[in-house]
C-alpha cells in the first residue's frame, strides 16, 4: 500500500493571496482538493496525509470532508520548515504502507502515468524523484557573482515531486537528518546522504508548481489544452465509431 504526504504548511506568501494558497481556485476546484483527486484516482494509494499550518487544521479538515471520491485521509500540524512538516506526515502513516510519497500541495497538473511511474521506480530501487531534462543552460557562480563553471545540461535535471521511497528508507534518512541537525533542500536529498541511490522518472514539463499568480495563469492555460485535447479525442473516436457504423450498415 502506498501513502502519500502533501506539505501544504508554507506560508505562500509570493503569492499575495492572503490565504494558504493551495486553497485557492484553479479552474473551478481549489488547488489542494485537484491534487488529492489525482492520487486517490491512482489503485495503489491508500492513504493521504495532508501537512497544513497548526491554525489551518480544522479548517481545512472541514472543507476536505465534503469532497467525494478521496481516499481515507488525515490532516496533521506542520512545522517551521517543510522537512520537519514531512516527518510529522510520517508519523501518521498507516504500518502495512511499503511506499510513502510525498508531493507539493501546490502541484496540481500532475498525472497518474508519473504518480505510477514513481511508485514503481521506489518501491524497485528504493528511491525515486519525478523530473524533467533542464531546457536551459545552468551556470555555477561565486559569491562574486562570477562564472565558475557550466555543467553539461545533459547531465542536469529539474527536480519535482511526487519523490518516493521504500518507507524504512525515508524514515532513517529523516531521523538521520534530525540527529545530525542537518536541512535538505527536498526529500531525495535526504536518502541520498544515508547511502541510498535515488532514481530518475521522467515527468513532464505541465507539473509545475503554484507559487505566484503567474504560475496560477500558465497552469489555468494548461488545463484548458488538457480539456481542448481531452474533447478532440472524443469527437474523433465518435466519428470513427460512426464510420465504421456506417459501413456495417452497407454491408
Amino acid at each position: 500500500m502506498v501513502s502519500v504526504i502533501f506539505p501544504a504548511a508554507g506560508q505562500g506568501k509570493r503569492m499575495q493571496a492572503g490565504i494558504n494558497k493551495v486553497l485557492l481556485t484553479l479552474a473551478g476546484e481549489p488547488i489542494l482538493v485537484r491534487t488529492l483527486k489525482t492520487f486517490a484516482a491512482v489503485e495503489e494509494v491508500g492513504e493521504l496525509i495532508v501537512v497544513v499550518a497548526a491554525d489551518e487544521v480544522a479548517t481545512v479538515e472541514t472543507q476536505l470532508r465534503k469532497v467525494r471520491g478521496l481516499k481515507p485521509l488525515q490532516v496533521v500540524a506542520g512545522g517551521s520548515e517543510r522537512q520537519y512538516s514531512i516527518y510529522n506526515g510520517l508519523q501518521k502513516v498507516a504500518q502495512d504502507a511499503d511506499v510513502v510519497l510525498v508531493h507539493d500541495a501546490a502541484r496540481p497538473m500532475v498525472t497518474a502515468k508519473t504518480i505510477q511511474a514513481v511508485i514503481d521506480t521506489a518501491r524497485t530501487k528504493g528511491g525515486a524523484i519525478a523530473a524533467v531534462p533542464a531546457k536551459n543552460t545552468i551556470k555555477v557562480v561565486d559569491a562574486d557573482g562570477l562564472v565558475v563553471d557550466t555543467p553539461p545540461r545533459s547531465t542536469l535535471w529539474e527536480v519535482q515531486t511526487p519523490q518516493g521511497f521504500r518507507k524504512e528508507i525515508l524514515l532513517e534518512a529523516n531521523e538521520a537528518a534530525i540527529a545530525d541537525d542537518f536541512l535538505g533542500t527536498d526529500d531525495a536529498s535526504l536518502v541520498e546522504r544515508i547511502g541510498v541511490p535515488v532514481a530518475v522518472v521522467q515527468s513532464d514539463y505541465r507539473n509545475i508548481k503554484v507559487t505566484t499568480p503567474e504560475d496560477l495563469l500558465i497552469a489555468e492555460a494548461f488545463l484548458k489544452c488538457t480539456a481542448e485535447d481531452e474533447a478532440r479525442s472524443l469527437q474523433a473516436a465518435a466519428a470513427e465509431a460512426r464510420e465504421a457504423w456506417l459501413k456495417e450498415a452497407k454491408s
